[in-house]
């Protein structure tokens, strides 16, 4: 490079070559490149619109032919940088708004987004949107039809294997080569406008719900009930009719950006007579407006919203007081081997891809299966909703913590047949998500085909059990006595010493200044968490645990090195990330059994400090094997910090009991090996053996148990 570039710097300042001159046709040629490359990117917009333009316009001719049910948007609030589509769905312009010269350019623009279909609009459009959007309750109607639309969105995570027309098989979704296409909101097919004819005389338009059916929640299930409002209900109406993330929660403000409500309800209780009585008479317009063409509308400070499924705000003299219009749905008419799956969602888990990850399974299930878990619901909503069907499946979007939640409310529901769970992990261990083999993280999904294809593997997915542990904690009162006995559930490890310490100075931090860790990615966390296991090497303030900590296991004194500063109690074989710690496939000079999340046992390891722990992150070092039991006690003379599943707390002196409490049914992810997808093959036999009534519960429950023993 350097040779080239010294013979062109002497040509380039010889007064007597034509240096300049040839410096003078790059600059040239180089702008008039970048010409033609506007103009080409130009034309293609021009073109793709044109193309889309088309595609509108040949849909509203079926509507008129094929009743379709259709539905208003749910328009919520989003960014341009956090929504995929660039051009608004009613007026085909850009979203982004133009910038003066001279002016700070906006890098993230407010815009209308649909939660159920993804189309976005610009606020003054979104008004004017057509009603055709996901009808998620057709109950009455003989099969689900087809609803075609105009393709916004690139749903489909492998395009070069699906993009062809699902009628003739030709290539499509080029605006610049095919003809306009259609894809269909719920079976995600594909089909190009002219040959959609055709296919509608063959097969009556009717929609099979595509390759994910047995997971969709077919909406001829749903039935949409009847809204019933009564004074002095309405400050408790989110909390006594169930919603799912069709539901849409607001935050309407003041002109000076401040919010009077919180999760829907009313925090100004002297005007709630006013309220309520502006409800209804809100409720008595809807009904007028029916056969209106357009939905009716709420216009405060220039800003539009849909009248149906959405949060009003009623501002008097600067204050915002909020009411709340909801629906109520019910499954009916379900066929017996229906199998839908039930997901949830933790939105505050990991890096926060919540809000996006419900966007996309509302466009590719039905989306009164897809419920958001905050402070103010928790996963009963959604199981109650689910409770009449025999067999379904449960997604949880989320971390370690969020599947404990879930798997104390499905403990808590007695279900005969309890669904077993997957995992699509979100938070920043996903340690149980490693050992089911769901990945190590949300960013691994494109990289395994996308959204689609983690759901896919959730239908041939195997069924095993996961043992549960219950930790008994009593503490020793200054005057000998013991305080009474306190319990928490353990699925993944326990740990005290050091490695509960970083984690609970990770966890003080976090709670002390939220906002520093919101928008970090899972690599700043763990940062974050080396720079208090290296304070940890410094201080070496849990030097002492061998003489202050006794450990029991099944009755039997377990002596404790003298340079180990942590225990750790292991179910699974994996700990903070994806530290494999008892090291199966490791030859050992002990006579310790395989470790097994579903054998009834627990391991016990040691560690001789937080150089030690950062060395096992690498895989420098091993940790040393003491025990391997049923029942694990710990008894402490002084305060240690103790973590349960990554949630940190401090032990005063006492004891810790861990003893098993049951199993659950999880699902895990068939793998490539000779025996991963016979064992999804005979969990769906016997799950099927279940619904034709060849067994009940209790001996399909039993088969599975022997299944997933064998099978380990």
């Amino acid at each position: 490079m350097i040779d080239l570039s010294i013979p062109l710097l002497r040509l380039l300042t010889t007064p007597d070559a034509f240096g300049p001159a040839v410096f003078g046709w790059l600059i040239t040629g180089l702008f008039g490149l970048l010409a033609i490359i506007y103009a080409f990117l130009k034309w293609q917009r021009r073109t793709s619109l044109n193309w889309i333009k088309a595609a509108a316009k040949a849909k509203k001719k079926v509507w008129k032919e094929l009743k379709v049910p259709l539905s208003p948007h749910s328009w919520t609030e989003e960014f341009v940088h956090d929504v995929q589509p660039s051009t608004c769905s009613v007026c085909l312009t850009s979203l982004v708004y133009p910038q003066a010269l001279g002016t700070k350019a906006t890098p993230r623009n407010p815009v209308h987004c649909c939660s159920v279909c993804g189309v976005v609009a610009h606020f003054y459009c979104s008004e004017l949107a057509a009603k055709d959007c996901k009808c998620v309750a057709q109950a009455g109607f003989a099969h689900v039809q087809h609803q075609w639309s105009e393709r916004w969105i690139d749903m489909d995570d492998n395009s070069e294997m699906s993009a062809f027309c699902s009628y003739c098989d030709e290539p499509c979704g080029v605006p610049i080569l095919d003809a306009p296409t259609w894809h269909c909101l719920w079976c995600q097919r594909l089909i190009h406008v002219k040959c959609h004819a055709k296919m509608s005389q063959e097969s009556g338009d009717v929609c099979d719900l595509g390759a994910l059916r047995r997971l969709i929640l077919s909406p001829i299930c749903v039935k949409e009930d009847e809204e019933i409002l009564r004074r002095g209900m309405l400050s408790s109406i989110t909390g006594d009719i169930m919603a799912s993330s069709v539901i849409k929660r607001r935050r309407h403000r003041n002109k000076h950006g401040s919010a009077r409500s919180v999760n829907g309800k009313l925090q100004n209780t002297s005007t709630a007579n006013t309220v309520l009585e502006f409800v209804l008479n809100r409720l008595a317009s809807l009904k007028r407006s029916i056969s209106q063409s357009k939905d009716p509308i709420l216009k405060k400070g220039g800003r539009v919203f849909s009248g149906k499924d959405t949060h009003y705000a009623w501002q008097k003299k600067g204050s915002s007081v909020p009411y709340v219009q909801v629906k109520k749905y019910t499954l009916v008419d379900l066929p017996q081997d229906a199998r839908p799956l039930l997901v949830f969602i933790n939105t505050k888990s990991g890096a926060q891809y919540g809000p996006s990850l419900r966007r996309r399974l509302n466009m590719l299930l039905n989306p009164v299966q897809v419920f958001e878990l905050s402070s103010s619901q928790g996963p009963e909503a959604g199981l109650k909703f689910f409770s009449n069907l025999q067999y379904f499946r449960v997604l949880v979007c989320g971390g370690d913590g969020t599947v404990a939640w879930v798997l104390d409310a499905i403990e808590r529901h007695n279900f005969e047949s309890p669904p077993p769970v997957s995992v699509l992990p979100l938070g920043t261990g996903n340690d149980l998500s490693r050992v089911l083999q769901w990945g190590r993280g949300f960013s691994t999904v494109d990289g395994r085909g996308g959204l689609s294809t983690v759901l896919a593997d959730i239908n041939i997915a195997a069924v095993t059990m996961l043992d549960r542990w219950e930790v008994n904690i009593q503490e020793e009162k200054s005057d000998g006595d013991r305080s009474k006995v306190q319990s928490k559930f353990m699925m993944n490890y326990l740990g005290i010493g050091c490695d509960a310490k970083v984690a609970y100075e990770f966890h003080t931090m976090r709670e002390e200044k939220p906002e520093k860790f919101y928008s970090q990615t899972k690599f700043v966390n763990k940062l974050r968490y080396a720079k208090e296991g290296a304070k940890d090497i410094m201080d070496r303030t849990c030097a002492d645990l061998p003489w202050q900590v006794w450990l029991e296991v099944d009755g039997r004194d377990i002596h404790i090195p003298k340079d180990a500063e942590g225990l750790i109690v292991l179910n699974i074989g994996s700990y903070m990330g994806g530290v494999d710690l008892w090291q199966n496939d490791h030859e050992h000079d002990d006579d310790f059994n395989l470790q097994c999340m579903h054998d009834k046992m627990l391991e016990v390891v040691c560690i001789s400090g937080a150089w030690h722990l950062g060395k096992l992150q690498v895989g420098l070092s091993q940790a040393r094997r003491l025990a391997q039991g049923k029942v694990i006690r710990m008894h402490s003379s002084s305060a240690f910090p103790v973590q349960i599943d990554g949630e940190p707390f401090i032990q005063q002196p006492g004891c810790l009991e861990i003893t098993h409490h049951g199993q659950v049914f999880m699902l895990r992810r068939a793998s490539e090996e000779p025996r991963g997808h016979p064992a999804a093959i005979m969990t769906e036999v016997l799950v099927d053996a279940e619904c034709k009534g060849v067994i009940n519960a209790a001996q399909k429950k039993l088969l599975l148990q022997q299944m997933a023993l064998q099978l380990s």
